[in-house]
């Protein structure tokens, strides 16, 4: 992933201005989208940061200009749920091998 900006605003249904975190972006030659995976850094009920993603347009990265779009089949989902789970275990392979030392 390369990006300029890691970070972006987004307001909410009540008006409110959130800032939200680039966790990374990726295209799918399968669905031939590009989606954007970020978090505004608040936690779930259980303590898990919550994660968000959406389709978005590479070329308009803008903060002022940049439009997500809702990802809306299960298709899609399961390629972003994938990502993440070998994301996840990764990371967690990686927090064990420290932890050996």
């Amino acid at each position: 992933m390369e990006e300029k900006n890691n970070k972006f605003t987004v307001i909410n249904d009540e008006g409110k201005q959130i800032e939200c975190e680039v966790l990374f972006t990726f295209d799918s030659d399968e669905t031939k989208k590009s989606y954007i995976v970020y978090t505004d850094n608040t936690k779930d009920e259980i303590g898990n940061i919550k994660v968000y993603a959406s389709i978005y347009d590479p070329n308009n990265m803008d903060d002022t200009k940049m439009s997500l779009e809702p990802i809306e089949t299960e298709k899609e989902w399961n390629i972003i749920e994938t990502i993440l789970d070998s994301l996840q275990e990764e990371a967690n392979n990686t927090n064990d091998g420290d932890n050996s030392k």
